[in-house]
């Protein structure tokens, strides 16, 4: 895997023009947006070979942790991670914590959720982008590995997630953090997650978390226009994959219309937490993450909303070999950092 890794890492250290060439002959244009070079040639490389074989759990687990091997950044200098076990509610679960160096004594823990629709993706998918935020904002960072469909279900890997977020808000002083306070963040379904524990907050009457960090966040499984249409085949994500994640997470179709999946039909959002959040050009979900933040914003909520046009969905995991997702995640975590210098953490 290693000579692997070095090959594909000289090959996108190639002119933009040759690995175009090299994927297809022209660029990849959707919606007036065209596709990073780097991703074009991986979504190339990827697909060319024909139809998958039929997808499965172990297939898709496997894939992903060969792709994070593949194009995933390495640790952020400066900053430690150390493996433990959360003690939960009659179950453990395992997770990663990140201490920067320049940590600030004063920030918040950030509780962080990786990708991967419920049914896949694990620590290391999320690993060099925590080690990036927590360098960048100078406050330790929690990743969480909650429980993975189909053997759990939702609300399972939610309901980690929630008490993963009660549990370090009670304990950041083990991290070196205030106590009684914590953002939180996550990418797709850990953007999902994130959104949702906000406004299952509200609903407990508890203090919203510091910040909501949603990256490319799914809002709402019963979107079928905008996005979903013109970014159905877009490489990793595609509509087919989304559903297939959704037939393996909800043991009940007829769920996607409950708010603790699809936060975006909450009947108000006034009152959370400040939010961060970030969509990618190429991506189903792109069209609901915007759409969540421009409601957020309506609902009087402070919203930094951007879309890197030119990157794909999971970009945050590939920051070893696309330079642009790289430049990405460490802008994404500069906003970050001034949002805590803004609020005070």
């Amino acid at each position: 895997m290693s000579l692997q890794k070095t090959i594909i890492n000289l090959l996108l250290k190639l002119p933009d023009p040759i690995l175009v060439s090299m994927a297809g002959g022209a660029p990849v244009v959707r919606d007036g947006r065209t596709l990073d070079a780097r991703f074009q040639f991986i979504a190339h490389s990827v697909t060319k070979r024909g139809a998958p074989p039929e997808l499965t759990k172990e297939f898709a687990r496997q894939g992903t942790e060969i792709l994070t091997v593949l194009f995933g950044g390495p640790l952020e200098p400066g900053v430690s991670c150390q493996d433990r076990t959360l003690e939960l509610a009659g179950r453990t679960i395992a997770a990663r914590s990140y201490r920067p160096s320049n940590q600030n004594p004063q920030a918040p823990l950030l509780v962080f959720y990786h990708f991967g629709g419920g049914v896949v993706g694990s620590l290391e998918t999320c690993h060099a982008f925590c080690s990036i935020l927590a360098k960048t904002i100078g406050c330790p960072v929690l990743s969480v590995d909650y429980r993975l469909a189909p053997e759990h279900p939702w609300p399972a890997g939610l309901d980690d997630a929630i008490d993963s977020f009660l549990w370090a808000r009670d304990h950041a002083q083990e991290f070196g953090a205030p106590t009684g306070v914590a953002a939180v963040g996550g990418d797709s379904m850990g953007g999902n997650f994130s959104a949702i524990l906000a406004q299952e907050m509200q609903r407990r009457e508890l203090p919203q978390p510091f910040l909501q960090l949603l990256i490319y966040p799914a809002t709402t499984i019963l979107e079928t226009e905008g996005s979903m249409q013109s970014c159905a085949d877009a490489y990793p994500l595609t509509a087919d994959i989304m559903a297939w994640f959704m037939a393996n997470y909800l043991p009940d179709p007829n769920l996607g219309e409950d708010l603790r999946v699809s936060p975006a039909l909450a009947p108000s959002l006034a009152g959370l937490a400040p939010a961060i959040v970030i969509t990618a050009g190429h991506d189903p979900l792109r069209d609901q993450g915007k759409a969540y933040a421009e409601a957020l914003e309506a609902a009087d909520v402070k919203v930094h909303y951007q879309c890197y046009d030119s990157l794909a969905h999971g970009f945050t995991a590939y920051t070893g070999g696309v330079a642009q997702a790289d430049q990405a995640c460490r802008e994404i975590a500069g906003v970050a950092a001034r949002a805590y210098r803004a609020m005070g953490g």
